[in-house]
């Protein structure tokens, strides 16, 4: 219970309460303007607004001290005004309440930032206008008019709401949909980690300790391309150039023997233990092709008189 300070002259008979015998409002400060019709209340912005007094950005949810007072009615709505100074300079602001689109509406002193959403625009349900319904009821002839123009729209709007409906009903079965996607990520892992294996064991195997990345096509087709010899082997290219692989030799033999056809230009010709399996020969561009890696290895031939090399027929 709240304890109060009576005078020793209050009489409740007389002042019935203490605001009365101290000829006070109970509002205090907020009620000096109560005669004019203007209570001080505390306003909270509704929206975003740019104040025309000093151009800045007042946001949403800021805080004044405003008068609010009674300007008219909307049907039996009263219809309020709030007066509000800027906080950032002597400008003030004045809003009103707009019953009929349930909003608030500036009267002066800013100008509201434009964030609403057209209903309209974006094809949504419009509510009835109030006269609208009245003449809906009363008029048959335009009820008859409204109910086609309903139907008409219904008609455009059909195949949207079918296409709606499709795409709800492959989601109609949400447990079976689960169940799948739980089982294609569960195969996914066991996949992942066969791969996580593999590459643990060629890294021990190799003593790498690089992450190592996932194959692709490209690296299997150059994969392909490639074919490893032993020292001391001897290949021998089909065709009018000829691969010569000498006996333990580094850097590569670098020779210029022709092949068979007496028209085929002079070619150089290398022999080493990792000599590509793609070396290609051509009559027509008569060019040989390496692997793009192992280009500058191949290129670096020496150039001593190399030995003696074995010739294969």
């Amino acid at each position: 219970m709240l304890s109060l300070y009576y005078p020793p002259d209050f009489d409740p008979a007389k002042h019935g309460s203490l605001n009365k015998y101290r000829n006070s409002h109970p509002l205090r400060e907020r009620a000096r303007k109560l005669s004019q019709g203007i209570l001080i209340i505390r306003f909270e912005m509704p929206y975003n607004i740019w104040c025309d007094g000093c151009q800045n950005h007042i946001g949403m949810g800021v805080r004044y001290n405003a008068e609010k007072k009674k300007v008219g009615n909307y049907y039996t709505t009263p219809i309020y005004r709030f007066r509000m100074k800027c906080h950032l300079c002597p400008n003030h602001i004045e809003m009103q309440t707009d019953p009929a689109n349930c909003d608030y509406v500036i009267v002066s002193g800013a100008r509201r930032k434009e964030e609403r959403w057209d209903v309209e625009a974006n094809e949504q349900i419009v509510a009835t206008a109030h006269e609208e319904k009245q003449k809906l009821e009363t008029d048959a002839m335009y009820r008859l008019e409204h109910g086609s123009k309903d139907q008409s729209k219904l008609q455009r709007a059909l195949p949207t709401l079918q296409n709606i409906q499709e795409a709800q009903s492959a989601w109609k079965d949400d447990f079976a949909l689960n169940s799948r996607l739980r089982r294609k990520f569960r195969e996914e892992k066991k996949v992942l980690q066969e791969e996580e294996k593999k590459d643990l064991a060629l890294q021990s195997k190799a003593c790498l300790s690089i992450p190592l990345v996932r194959e692709s096509d490209e690296d299997r087709h150059l994969a392909a391309l490639l074919k490893y010899q032993s020292l001391g082997c001897t290949v021998l290219c089909k065709g009018p150039t000829l691969l010569l692989a000498a006996q333990n030799r580094w850097p590569p033999v670098e020779t210029g023997i022709q092949g068979e056809g007496s028209h085929c230009c002079p070619t150089r010709v290398l022999a080493h233990p990792f000599a590509p399996k793609a070396l290609k020969s051509s009559r027509s561009c008569r060019t040989n092709h390496l692997t793009p890696f192992l280009m500058d290895s191949f290129t670096k031939v020496s150039k001593e008189t190399p030995g003696k090399p074995s010739q294969s027929s």
